[in-house]
């Protein structure tokens, strides 16, 4: 019996081969979509079904259960996630009709590594049931459960599939289990008409209280209004959070907006980062890495590593400093970066006070060619200086860095924030890929 996994939970692949399976009352078919980290399909090669059941990699079996042969080590680099998707034979039908369907996941050699009960399920007939993704240099498996109201044409479609304006009917070559009736004739995919896409849950959530998780919620669907609106809705990135720590921030602690900052970057991990964890760093004349801040322990995180002063966790908070240089924390978040890597975004709050502007402004223009995007986030009334010129600098491979002011967070409602949080980045997303920055 392997791990039981519930919707958004994610877990380690050890294994180089890997077979998943997907056992159902109603007849199902299963396909894959190979995609890249913005989310898309390099060409129409990348989508394993009945009629394409091969891609470097990838293998679709045909018996009953329909099973998906992955062999991670002959999966192309480009490719950042193997999205496995299950589709009702039953146009007319939905999973709610039927108990729900079990997502498996077993060794080369038959063991069962995890299984997922897709439950929930009430008005789809398709659903993307689990994500083979790339951490780093290793793989990992989550829980999906996600289903799209458009319809198939509209799923592949929005993962850069060409879809005919007609198509042709999806067939199958499964048989109905036994017990069961045979499935129907096969039917033409109607066509869509909108998709409802659904904001990711990760582990943790349920953690937290009923408010808190409405909070939550109502956060994480602002986050995926931006991202849908800048058609990035998907992707995923790294998200690197670094907060000011000097003593010109004073006030942003004792009034614990930094506190704040923090829970609303929350949701834009859940939406972005693979683990939906924020990397996190405190600054001033050095730096600090701190834990990564994760949703179930985003107040307990604030209220143990959010000081000026004192000694917290085995931290000496005088030894980072009272006033800021940024480039210490700049390099060692630019030496993580290697070309072609996953994309990185970066949330700098700040004050401002950006004293070696010669030298700050050449690291940006040589970060330009890296797979990040610097959103920089001026906290509290203050004269920021070579911030607000980072918009305008030249010389750069691509426009790698943002810059906006909140003179008071606690003004500015979370569709407003989001907006302004994450308006760059899909721009720069693409730029970088134009310039073969990101896969």
């Amino acid at each position: 019996m392997g791990t039981s996994l519930v919707k958004g939970q994610n877990g380690p692949l050890a294994v180089s081969n890997v077979v998943v399976s997907v056992r159902s009352a109603a007849a199902v078919d299963v396909s894959a979509l190979l995609v890249n980290d913005a989310g898309r399909v390099r060409t129409d090669a990348d989508f394993v079904f009945f009629n394409q059941p091969c891609a470097p990699g990838v293998e679709l079996r045909s018996e009953m259960p329909a099973a998906l042969v992955v062999s991670m080590a002959e999966v192309a680099a480009e490719i950042a996630r193997i999205r496995v998707v299950i589709t009702l034979d039953d146009v007319t039908a939905t999973f709610g009709q039927f108990a729900p369907p079990v997502a498996s996941v077993a060794d080369g050699s038959g063991n069962t590594l995890y299984e997922y009960v897709i439950d929930g399920l009430d008005t789809e007939s398709v659903v993307i049931a689990l994500e083979l993704y790339r951490r780093y240099s290793d793989w990992k498996i989550r829980a999906v459960g996600q289903g799209y109201a458009g319809g198939f044409a509209a799923l592949v479609t929005d993962h850069g599939v060409s879809v005919d304006d007609e198509p042709a009917p999806i067939r199958s070559t499964a048989v109905a289990p036994e017990g069961f009736p045979a499935p129907p004739a096969p039917v033409a995919p109607p066509t869509p008409t909108a998709t409802a896409p659904e904001v990711r849950t990760v582990p943790g959530e349920a953690a937290l209280s009923f408010e808190k998780r409405a909070t939550l919620d109502l956060r994480k669907r602002e986050v995926a209004k931006v991202l849908i609106t800048k058609n990035a809705f998907g992707i995923r990135a790294r998200v690197v959070l670094v907060i000011d720590k000097t003593l010109s921030m004073s006030r942003q602690y004792s009034k614990q907006v930094v506190h704040r900052v923090v829970q609303r970057m929350i949701p834009v991990a859940t939406q972005l980062d693979e683990d939906g964890t924020l990397e996190a760093y405190l600054y001033a004349l050095s730096f600090v890495k701190l834990p990564d801040i994760t949703v179930e322990h985003g107040d307990a995180w604030a209220q143990t590593f959010l000081h000026l002063t004192g000694i917290h966790q085995g931290i000496d908070y005088a030894r980072i400093g009272g006033r800021n240089d940024e480039l210490p924390i700049m390099r060692d978040i630019i030496a993580s970066l290697r070309p072609g890597d996953t994309p990185t975004l970066v949330l700098f709050f700040t004050d401002g006070g950006f004293a070696k502007k010669r030298e700050i402004t050449a690291l940006m223009r040589d970060a330009s060619r890296l797979p990040a995007f610097w959103q920089f986030v001026g906290l509290g009334r203050a004269n920021y200086g070579l911030l607000r010129t980072l918009d305008e600098m030249s010389d750069r491979v691509v426009d790698n860095a943002g810059f906006f002011a909140l003179d008071d967070i606690d003004q500015v409602d979370d569709a407003q924030l989001y907006a302004r949080l994450l308006g760059e980045f899909p721009d720069w997303l693409r730029a970088a890929t134009r310039a073969g920055i990101i896969g």
